[in-house]
């Protein structure tokens, strides 16, 4: 592997030894569906912005969303992942581009947004095995599961990163058929549904709501950057498999709920949950039990390409003397598996703490990194309008200060409606202002101690 090039903090030129021998790479399309489960996860989640919204308004939110929240991100990540393909990917350019306090916030930000994020998907996972297996929710049953499913993917992610590919390729097909099926079928079930009822809603949510549910389903582009330095080509392939994986992932919402609407099902009977009994309306218990099959491969399958993403930030941090060097150990698949260990350790303690999907504090959470990269975008045109961008945002300066605007103010308006999602005693914002102030003090901690010592080198 190349030796990586970083700026230190007094400007100039620092390289890394190159730590890790030539190994398999991901090809455009492996990438693209690293980055579909990074993001989505197939169509699951999307029925509260139909019941928020209506099908038409849904559908314009599901078209938009991605146009100006999706695709500017997009920008950004193929600029600088072409420019600067290194391992840790957004942590390496706000440390590049502001240093390492910097760098170190946009890191922290993300690991403590994944304690949320990654209770989920084993949560999600259990929640559908209960569906066809209720056994499974009696006593400590689905913790057990749940435990499970954190210990098989951080083994697939130790056997290495084709492994992940290969196993997100076959889980990305097999889920995606039923949806394929259900928008078949509903073509020719037009107005066949009017008065069809699949269960009382129980949640109420409105227009707003369902937009803060797109941003949600929408975002974690950047997720995918960390994994540069383990990617064929990445200047070439990242701009390639950004553009590629928004299309994928918005026809992946859209088309089914296009198809939907001629069925007239009233959008007050959708909640989360809803597409297994629109499955069974359409298709039949056998297409309903291969929905719900579905959903537990979605859920495992995201948890398996976040593992692969959130696991290079620790090795990345480690190379730079910010975290201990054990974290940059490597086996003979180049991959980073103290990292993996202790982060699926980590996830595995947080899934009996009962956190609910809070959808604000993430949006919140990663809306604060999400800035600090567009920041870097362009502090980077400032500081080195010389360094070689394969791929780059149109229009100059202005253009990397406008692409970055769109998402900014989505995220202004998160903030304004996030007083009313409550953990701990206090709002989502208040939360989020809690993890952004622990960060720093996380970094005043870590120089008391002292920078730790060598780099991976030393230690493997």
């Amino acid at each position: 592997m190349p030796k990586t090039s970083t700026v230190a903090l007094n400007g100039s030129p620092e390289n890394h030894p190159a730590h890790r021998k030539p190994s398999a790479r991901l090809a455009l399309w492996p990438l693209v569906i690293a980055t579909f489960f990074m993001v989505s996860g197939g169509t699951y989640g999307t029925e509260d912005i139909v019941h928020g919204a209506g099908y038409g308004r849904a559908i314009l939110i599901l078209l938009l969303t991605p146009v100006i929240w999706s695709l500017p991100t997009a920008l950004m990540i193929g600029e600088l992942s072409s420019a600067l393909p290194e391992e840790g990917g957004y942590y390496a350019w706000v440390r590049r581009a502001m240093g390492n306090f910097w760098g170190f916030q946009e890191a922290w930000l993300s690991l403590a947004a994944s304690v949320f994020d990654m209770a989920i998907y084993p949560t999600l996972f259990i929640l559908y095995l209960t569906q066809l297996l209720p056994w499974f929710g009696i006593g400590y049953r689905g913790q057990i599961v749940a435990v499970a499913v954190v210990a098989a993917c951080a083994i697939l992610n130790i056997a290495g990163i084709r492994v992940v590919a290969t196993t997100s390729l076959w889980l990305f097909f097999l889920l995606s058929a039923p949806f394929a099926i259900i928008t078949v079928l509903a073509l020719f079930h037009a107005g066949s549904l009017a008065g069809a009822v699949t269960k009382p809603a129980l949640v109420h949510v409105d227009l707003f709501g369902g937009l803060l549910v797109a941003m949600w389903n929408y975002m974690g582009w950047d997720n995918a950057s960390t994994i540069a330095a383990e990617v064929d080509r990445p200047q070439r392939t990242y701009p390639r498999a950004m553009f590629a994986a928004v299309a994928l992932v918005a026809a992946s919402y859209i088309l089914p709920i296009a198809a939907m609407s001629v069925t007239h099902l009233s959008p007050a009977a959708w909640e989360t949950g809803s597409w297994a009994e629109i499955a069974g309306l359409l298709g039949g218990p056998l297409l309903r039990v291969w929905l719900v099959l579905g959903g537990m491969m979605s859920a495992f399958g995201m948890f398996n390409a976040l593992v692969l993403s959130y696991s290079r930030l620790p090795y990345a941090m480690a190379q730079d003397g910010l975290l201990p060097g054990v974290f940059a150990r490597l086996n003979r698949r180049n991959v980073p598996w103290v990292s993996v260990v202790v982060l699926a350790v980590g996830w595995a303690l947080c899934l009996g703490l009962g956190f609910e999907r809070l959808v604000t504090l993430d949006i919140l959470v990663y809306g604060a990194s999400l800035l600090l990269e567009f920041v870097a975008l362009v502090v980077l045109r400032f500081r080195e309008p010389n360094l070689p961008r394969p791929f780059k945002v149109p229009g100059g300066i202005v253009g990397v200060v406008l692409v970055g605007l769109a998402p900014m103010l989505l995220l202004a308006f998160s903030l304004f409606r996030g007083d009313h999602e409550q953990i701990l005693g206090m709002s989502s914002v208040q939360m989020g202002v809690l993890l952004v102030l622990a960060g720093f003090a996380a970094y005043a901690l870590d120089a008391a101690l002292h920078r730790w010592p060598g780099r991976s080198a030393s230690d493997r």
